[in-house]
């Protein structure tokens, strides 16, 4: 029987090297897979380049990636809020690059990599600095820009639940970019609360089939009840 589940985050993580490009939920702190980040630290891996919604928040999960220096380059729709001083500055010395997408395109690029579709017209970014260098295209009267997908070598994710063949439940608003990043990565590292036998939950409740899904890892000093 496949056994994915992994006895320790530092063995989930032990493939990852320098220069990978990683994909990590979460949307500000919901759903940010916190402990796997902390773990990514810990491998010492280098000039990563960072898939996430947004660019971190305080001193924590991505910020702390940022800080730690290990970021070469992040791609992500909100770089720049009240506590993301991390990135700005490493981003004002120089040290990190800056990849930017409008949220709604950054999602259909995820979910157009695990769905197989080659590329998409989006009039998202049409007419701004965004669509510099893009192919531009008009349908039915409206000006739109062509976008391909974004995949990753490895997706960071948290879910509330998951068996040992990763199958895995989200929690409310955690969910967020867990799923379609699960499907747009070629090894899938998950973080779960709670760790349960097989057979244990609803078929009809399982978001991300265990097929998208190589490693997951209980944490039970994740926060069970929060939404977070």
């Amino acid at each position: 029987m496949l056994d994915k589940s992994s006895a320790s985050i530092e063995h989930a993580l032990s493939a990852i090297e320098d220069n990978a490009t990683i994909m990590i939920g979460g949307f500000g702190t919901a759903g940010m897979p916190n402990e796997l980040i902390d773990g990514l630290i810990d491998t010492g891996a280098r000039d990563l380049t960072i898939i996430n919604n947004n660019a971190g928040n305080g001193d924590t999960g991505v910020a702390a990636l940022i800080a730690a220096g290990r970021v070469r380059k992040i791609i992500c729709s909100f770089p720049r809020q009240s506590d993301s001083h991390h990135f700005d500055a490493a981003y004002r010395a120089g040290r990190i690059a800056l990849e930017l997408i409008p949220q709604g395109s950054l999602a259909a690029r995820i979910h157009a990599a695990g769905t197989g579709i080659g590329a998409f017209y989006t009039p998202t970014g049409y007419g701004t600095l965004l669509a510099e260098g893009k192919e531009t295209r008009t349908i039915d009267g409206r000006d739109y820009i062509l976008e391909y997908p974004l995949r990753a070598d490895f997706a960071l994710i948290k879910a509330h639940r998951g068996d040992p063949w990763g199958n895995l439940v989200y929690r409310k608003t955690a969910r967020n970019f867990g799923p379609i990043m699960a499907m747009a990565a070629t090894c899938t590292i998950a973080q779960v609360a709670e760790l349960v036998p097989l057979g244990t939950l609803d078929p009809e409740a399982i978001v991300t089939p265990g097929i998208f899904v190589q490693y997951v890892v209980e944490v039970p000093s994740a926060q069970k009840g929060a939404i977070v």
